[in-house]
């Protein structure tokens, strides 16, 4: 068996998680190598709608631009039941939410992510299967199959699994992953229509049958080009998977099907059943059989091995949530494990994936399963709720051992989001800057407000301690009230904003010093008010406390 060298994480799967997975290394100087089983990337709309949670991420990134001129912008849903109109959904989003929904096809997005971590001179190995693993205290050792069939022998500090429902890690870990599928298939085609409905908006059209069950069902997702659109619906008897011994060897009902694909008057038939006006198909890119389980793993991850995304866990692709929650597994995974691979972490760093984003997995398996049933109308929340959970806004990770107690107050508190906000001003910069504009390409950010409301902690002193206690991995923003006095020397060799607009101090509740510790992944850790070097200290020993792990 040929061997090749190490390198500090192995990716295996190159879809939009292992790929985000891969990015995030890599921005933060981690080695890692990404394989994937398939020769080429699918040309398949799969995955098409982009959250807004997923564009911060991405802004944080570097890539939201290139993301935005290439997505469509998707407003809302529009509701037919038995071919009458319902309220219309729209998708209306807090001012200070940047970005709205998008809708992009999978492959766009796959490229993009591919072009962004070739920038970090990273490509992914097409043709090449993870096989096997095993790991031991300092490491795993991986086989792959390379696309000559050859095997070869890589060593690695870390695996990462994004290798789907069928994951080869998930099973060499021997993860259960519990769960149903539904009795129903549905097709899914890539095609264009020529009604006019608005095309900034989805469509679901549903049948009821007497009882007020829904027996007939009609999705579609607008995609970049004129009357396209990602749809899918259920299917006719002919098509069905169901019966077909051996569809599903490792008992995950999930995926594209491999049965014969369905055409053009197959999609017609349903259009003529359910669209809302008179139109014809045409176009078609791609059509499939699609089957939907809801299933998830019991951990999501054991020793130096974990899986992200469909791999740890699978459920209807309602609200476009499967793809968008395992971009941010991925995202949350890297960071710590670019802080593990270069040392002086808190042991317990890596176990904070699982307890971070596994609850996520479980309330997003629960809201999709009760949304492909009955639509999004079916959660009872109020409008405002509904849409900010949809873009996966309200996802937090209060009670996280590396957050502190949320405690009491108004504003965010630790684990929350941080909200982006503007009308922020530099010392030099004559225009106006948004939060998530000194935020982008920073990892670990001490901001500390001050109000000049009486004599305030030391910025310099908080900042050396925040630098002594990560290993020079945190970065610390001064940000003054509109009113306060100007900088003083404390403030020297520091960047110094202004909150000009007053919005930050309204929709953080920043009332007098406040020291904010942000994460990599947007979100915050501790809020200190007021902020005192041992507090931060202690807080900041949570993550970066020394360990012999890496």
């Amino acid at each position: 068996m040929a061997h090749t060298y190490a390198t500090d994480v192995l990716v295996a799967g190159a879809g939009p998680v292992g790929l985000t997975a891969a990015v995030e290394l890599r921005r933060r100087g981690v080695s890692c190598r990404i394989v994937d089983r398939l020769p080429a990337r699918l040309p398949f709309a799969k995955a098409v709608g982009i959250q807004p949670r997923t564009l911060e991420l991405w802004d944080r990134m570097g890539l939201v631009r290139a993301a935005l001129d290439a997505a469509v912008p998707l407003r809302g849903q529009l509701v037919y039941v038995n071919g009458v109109e319902q309220p219309r959904l729209d998708m209306l989003l807090p001012p200070e939410v940047p970005y709205g929904f998008a809708a992009l096809p999978q492959y766009e997005t796959e490229r993009l992510l591919a072009d962004f971590l070739a920038r970090f001179g990273t490509e992914v190995e097409r043709g090449t299967e993870l096989v096997s693993f095993a790991q031991d205290a300092d490491g795993v050792t991986n086989r792959v199959r390379t696309p000559s069939g050859a095997e070869e022998e890589v060593r690695t500090r870390f695996l990462v699994g994004c290798d789907g429902a069928h994951s080869i890690v998930r099973k060499g870990l021997g993860l259960t992953f519990e769960g149903g599928a539904f009795p129903e298939e549905f097709m899914l085609a890539d095609v264009e229509v020529d009604w006019d409905l608005p095309h900034e908006y989805g469509l679901r059209s549903m049948h009821r049958d007497a009882s007020g069950a829904v027996d007939d069902v009609l999705v579609g997702i607008p995609l970049p080009g004129p009357g396209r659109y990602r749809m899918s619906m259920k299917v006719p008897p002919e098509l069905s998977t169901a019966q077909r011994v051996g569809a599903d060897p490792d008992g995950v009902a999930h995926g594209l099907q491999s049965s014969r694909a369905p055409e053009l008057p197959d999609i017609q038939a349903v259009l003529d059943r359910l669209s809302p006006q008179p139109t014809t198909a045409s176009g078609i890119r791609w059509t499939s059989v699609f089957r939907i389980s809801h299933r998830i793993v019991n951990h999501y991850g054991d020793g130096r091995v974990f899986v992200a995304g469909d791999a740890a866990h699978i459920h209807p692709p309602t609200g476009a949530q499967g793809m968008n929650t395992g971009i941010q597994d991925a995202w949350n995974l890297a960071w710590k494990l670019a802080l593990a691979v270069g040392g002086g972490t808190h042991p317990r760093l890596l176990d904070s994936y699982d307890a971070e984003r596994r609850p996520v997995g479980e309330e997003v398996i629960g809201r999709t399963v009760r949304h492909a049933k009955e639509g999004i109308q079916a959660d009872p929340e109020d409008p405002r709720t509904l849409v900010l959970r949809e873009a996966q806004l309200l996802v937090g990770y209060r009670g996280s051992p590396l957050t502190d107690p949320p405690g009491v107050g108004q504003g965010p508190r630790p684990g929350d989001r941080a909200p982006d906000c503007v009308g922020l001003t530099g010392q030099i910069a004559a225009y106006p800057l948004r939060l998530y504009d000194l935020l982008r390409d920073r990892d670990h950010v001490l901001l500390l407000y001050a109000d000049g409301r009486g004599p305030g902690p030391d910025p310099g002193e908080l900042a050396r301690a925040a630098r002594e206690a990560t290993g020079g991995r945190m970065e610390t923003l001064v940000l003054l009230a509109a009113d306060a006095p100007s900088a003083t020397p404390s403030t020297d060799g520091l960047p110094v904003y202004r909150d000009t607009a007053t919005q930050f101090a309204r929709r953080y509740e920043a009332q007098g010093p406040t020291a904010f510790v942000i994460r990599p992944d947007g979100y915050l850790g501790a809020r200190l008010a007021p902020p005192t070097v041992r507090a931060l200290r202690t807080h900041l020993a949570d993550v970066f406390a020394p360990t012999d792990q890496g």
